[in-house]
């Protein structure tokens, strides 16, 4: 089987089950960037420390990633053809257990966190606001279409998750986590290269 169809040369996709859309749909850019997400998703997990104290991080992005997957195909389903949903109200029970228990580990937040540290808690941090990009997106397609309460749900928990795993990752790494404090005078970073 070929990888390329030239069927969407002309701008438009197929949904499941072969309805043809245009590639910019609301419903395509959702899904989208799903996978984009999902992929991102993939690099933090290739980020990940090789030693065995990252087996929980690692098996719980894999089983979001696998998630991700019932997402995309949620919204790449049309209404009149779905006869059940993928995502529920299971999964994101899981996704509040998995956040409870990560974050019952990091230490308590005083300040807002700066993006960054190891670099699979960048990429975690990154994969967050892509995730929160699908939520805007599957909002958005929500006012237009019916979309599942449990998926929306899924997106938001699922930002959350990804945050404290970044947070998780830094700390166990033993770097710094970079935070904003606000009541603090902003420095000037020429001046301390200047001699």
């Amino acid at each position: 089987m070929k990888i390329y169809t030239r069927s969407g040369d002309a701008g438009q996709t197929s949904l499941i089950y072969g309805h043809r859309v245009d590639k910019d749909a609301l419903r395509v850019q959702a899904y989208g960037t799903v996978d984009e997400a999902n992929s991102s998703i993939g690099l933090a997990i290739a980020l990940l420390p090789e030693e065995t104290s990252y087996v929980d991080l690692h098996s719980y992005l894999t089983r979001v990633q696998r998630d991700l997957f019932d997402v995309g195909r949620d919204l790449a389903t049309p209404e009149d053809k779905r006869d059940g949903l993928f995502i529920t109200a299971d999964d994101v029970n899981l996704l509040e257990q998995i956040i409870d228990r990560v974050e019952s580990e990091n230490t308590p937040l005083h300040q807002f966190v700066l993006p960054g540290g190891h670099p699979a808690a960048a990429a975690l941090h990154h994969t967050r606001t892509v995730t929160r990009r699908a939520e805007r997106m599957v909002v958005a397609l929500s006012r237009q279409e019916t979309v599942s309460a449990d998926l929306q749900k899924y997106l938001n928990r699922l930002s959350d998750l990804l945050f404290v795993l970044a947070r998780c990752v830094n700390r166990r790494t033993n770097w710094q986590e970079p935070g904003v404090d606000f009541q603090s005078q902003k420095t000037n970073p020429l001046q301390t290269f200047e001699q």
